[in-house]
């Protein structure tokens, strides 16, 4: 267990997605982290299952986007959605998708909506956090601490004095930190001792995704033999009796599955041959299961946090905002907290951002939070409150037409929750004070399609250029200004007036006039998480355009 120094620029409790791509994303740039978890290692048991393109992008910029897209599932293995009676009778419904493989190979192909450098991909949780711990161990000035907790933290204005412990023994240490961020989940210490309330949706009920549900890590290397049909990522039960849905970990044995629990049955008194028999009523078939690990939750959650930073303390993750897990919302939602983040504190840290940059993460996350979870509950919603016909799995004309009408229904609804490039890509922060404002209206929030556009505030346009490459590659890890078309003004006053602020920032020169149709500008100044920050031409106050957003501007 590595010894924790006294002092460190930013503060991280929790280990999971987000506090470890916040760790990856401020040791990139210099800034010295200490992360604590209580867990020693990272998540054993499989988690989300489904990193959404954007995140992809995210590891892309980082450069491990391929690392993750080698772990889970063989390379042709398909990640379709099926649905069934029971996973070894009736199929009633299939939404297809891509293998590893295909996405790899179509990604440069796609246009519209799908236009990007990266495609999602189904991989569990448990395989992420591994690659995003062992790249941010890699980084000088990042300790990473398995088993150790906070305890109790004060904000003195100008620093944080944090208490943390081991789990294992009555060891305190105290942390001087610039700043203090909970990562640290649902039961968040550092949200429980700002005083932060959640607010919205609890205890929703539904047929399914609504109460009590019950997982089980398994193994069980017959399950594809007993399961005569084509092979899926998510495996969906849909009769009377035991409704569940079933991931697919490796594409041969292992597997992770959640069933909500009816109202007499008692978790506690589950036991691990009565955990085999709740799998074995989805599936339908008598296999054989090796259960690996248990747990129970609850679905029916639509919460985020009242506020997102209180001084120099600030929240992200399911500290945050808590989901029920349509869409792989939730996970998704934690990583472009921890990407917002951190670029602000380091530029902050590194006097290149102003107070402003710091209070624009909650002006600019917490929306996207509301957002968020509210599709995630619509989608909660839509599976969880279409119950299936009493004759649903009959031998009968009556049963034939009730798969039928369940199964349009059941496609249906996997398009609305997974084809979501509108979630994935149109995320905004209009009205943040850190973007300039060009006066033009942002596409329509749809979540089944996303128009490309650089009004600002949004995802930069992505494009892709001869030899398969993309844009984003070509964009700094800091700030770019993009030279748009053949006429493109010079980028002198910009390259000043970011030097005067200590800004890092590249100039990239894309001359096709195509571009410069994307952009409807001819510069286009793009932030370190690739959101478009300003746009605009020669005539623009670059001295007062950088000054805005790096948070600087009077009321930023």
């Amino acid at each position: 267990m590595p010894s924790l120094p006294a002092e460190c620029d930013v503060l991280i409790c929790g280990g999971g997605p987000c506090g470890l791509m916040l760790a990856n994303e401020l040791g990139r740039r210099g800034i010295g982290v200490v992360l604590v978890d209580q867990k020693t290692t990272g998540a054993s048991s499989p988690k989300a299952n489904a990193t959404q393109a954007r995140t992809m992008e995210h590891f892309r910029r980082l450069g491990f986007a391929e690392e993750v897209r080698a772990l889970g599932l063989p390379a042709e293995y398909p990640t379709d959605i099926a649905y069934f009676t029971r996973f070894a009778r009736h199929e009633i419904g299939r939404f297809r998708l891509p293998s590893a493989r295909q996405a790899r190979e179509s990604v440069a192909t796609l246009s519209g909506s799908w236009n990007a450098a990266e495609l999602p991909h189904r991989v569990s949780q448990n395989f992420v956090e591994a690659v995003l711990r062992r790249h941010a161990q890699k980084l000088p000035g990042v300790t990473i601490a398995g088993g150790w907790r906070l305890m109790s933290f004060a904000d003195r204005g100008t620093h944080v004095e944090a208490q943390v412990e081991r789990t294992d023994a009555a060891m305190p240490h105290a942390i001087r930190a610039s700043f203090l961020v909970g990562a640290d989940g649902a039961r968040s210490t550092v949200r429980q001792l700002l005083g932060l309330r959640y607010v919205g949706e609890t205890g929703v009920v539904r047929d399914f995704f609504g109460g009590r549900m019950y997982a089980v890590h398994f193994r069980a290397p017959s399950f594809y033999a007993s399961v005569a049909h084509a092979p899926a990522w998510m495996y969906v039960s849909f009769n009377r009796e035991r409704r569940a849905f079933l991931f697919a970990i490796d594409g041969k044995s292992e597997f992770v599955f959640h069933t909500q629990l009816r109202t007499h049955e008692d978790e506690s008194a589950i036991t691990p041959e009565a955990a085999r028999e709740l799998v074995r009523a989805a599936v339908g078939a008598p296999i054989n299961i090796e259960v690996l690990a248990r747990d129970t939750w609850t679905a029916g959650y639509t919460l985020v946090a009242e506020r997102f930073q209180i001084g120099r303390v600030l929240i992200g993750g399911d500290a945050a905002h808590l989901f029920t897990p349509t869409g792989g919302l939730g996970y998704n939602t934690a990583i472009d907290d921890a990407v917002n983040l951190g670029w602000k504190l380091a530029a902050v840290l590194t006097g290149q951002g102003g107070e402003g940059l710091i209070a624009s993460y909650e002006r600019e996350r917490r929306p996207l939070a509301l957002r968020n979870t509210d599709y995630a509950r619509k989608f909660a919603d839509s599976i969880g409150l279409f119950e299936p016909a009493a004759e649903i799995e009959e031998a009968t004309g009556m049963g034939e037409a009730a798969r039928r009408d369940a199964g349009a229904y059941l496609e249906a609804h996997a398009r609305r929750e997974f084809n979501i490039p509108g979630i994935t890509f149109g995320g905004r922060y209009d009205g943040s004070p850190v973007i300039v404002s060009d006066g033009s209206a942002a596409p329509p929030d749809d979540p089944n399609t996303y128009i490309p556009s650089a009004c600002p505030g949004g995802r930069a346009p992505h494009a892709w250029f001869s030899g398969r490459r993309s844009l984003y590659d070509m964009l700094s890890f800091g700030w770019t200004l993009l030279r748009l078309g053949p006429n493109s003004p010079p980028a002198a006053a910009f390259t000043h007036a970011a030097a005067a602020a200590r800004l890092d920032l590249a100039v990239v020169d894309l001359p096709d006039g195509a571009m410069r149709e994307l952009y409807a500008a001819d510069l286009a100044l793009v932030r370190p998480d690739q959101i478009v920050a300003w746009r605009g031409g020669a005539r623009a106050d670059a001295e007062a355009v950088i000054a805005c957003v790096c948070g600087r501007a009077p009321g930023a």
